[in-house]
């Protein structure tokens, strides 16, 4: 079945010296794996650099169901990028993003709500010249109401303790040992709530925001089954000091 469909770059494997295994979340089907190879021609569509993570792209491909491989019969840019390759702080957040993306979208089916949502996330922090240290920490929250296991905000009003499993706040420190402390408590109160368009507005220091996406972390391990050590995360963790 012939697929025409936008993409979206999560992980890019190198195979041989002229191959890639590339993982792409598509608008139409899902997650799928390709296998792509580079040829040495200069004039060819099928460029490295195609395959950056959280790259958007248009795919045309013959669908073949049992296939654990696709194949790319055509390739173009869907948006082009005008900032995310030349920053160092947005590509370290792209890299941190697209290998969360790939851990929690693992068996994602065709999904349209989160994938515009991604494709405009991506391309705010594309576009956002200022204000934008605490995106990362944004999308990571924003992202678990399309996965499924949003936390309950208004158990906020009440609750001192965020109990991660319930993913709600109580009034009592829970019989297990993952929760938060009051602090950390109240502050995710303030991270819950925040947009892109406000986030500049919540100042927080290198080590408060470290400690903040630790704690999401947490989050995502207790609630998507397999949720690994995310290796990127040790090069966000020097930026924004």
């Amino acid at each position: 079945m012939e697929v025409k469909t936008r993409a979206i770059v999560l992980q890019t494997i190198k195979y041989g010296d002229a191959q890639l295994i590339v993982d792409f979340f598509t608008e139409k089907l899902g997650r799928l794996s390709f296998m792509v190879k580079i040829p040495k021609s200069s004039k060819s569509k099928m460029k490295r650099q195609l395959f950056q993570p959280l790259m958007l792209l248009n795919l045309e491909f013959d669908h073949r169901p049992k296939a654990s491989l696709q194949r790319i019969r055509d390739v173009a840019i869907s948006s082009p990028f005008v900032d995310i390759p030349f920053s160092p702080f947005k590509l370290a957040m792209s890299m941190f993003l697209a290998e969360l993306l790939g851990r929690a979208t693992r068996n994602e089916q065709a999904n349209m709500p989160l994938f515009s949502f991604i494709e405009e996330s991506v391309l705010w922090l594309d576009r956002a010249r200022e204000g934008f240290a605490n995106f990362h920490i944004v999308f990571m929250v924003r992202l678990t109401f399309f996965l499924g296991f949003s936390p309950n905000l208004e158990s906020g009003v009440t609750g001192d303790y965020f109990d991660l499993e319930e993913g709600r706040f109580v009034s009592f420190v829970p019989t297990h040992t993952h929760y938060l402390n009051k602090e950390d408590s109240l502050r995710m109160v303030s991270l819950f709530r925040l947009s892109y368009e406000t986030m500049h507005l919540y100042t927080m220091s290198r080590m408060d925001r470290n400690r903040c996406i630790e704690v999401i972390l947490q989050y995502y391990k207790i609630h998507v089954p397999g949720f690994p050590e995310l290796k990127s995360f040790s090069v966000l963790k020097e930026l924004f000091a």
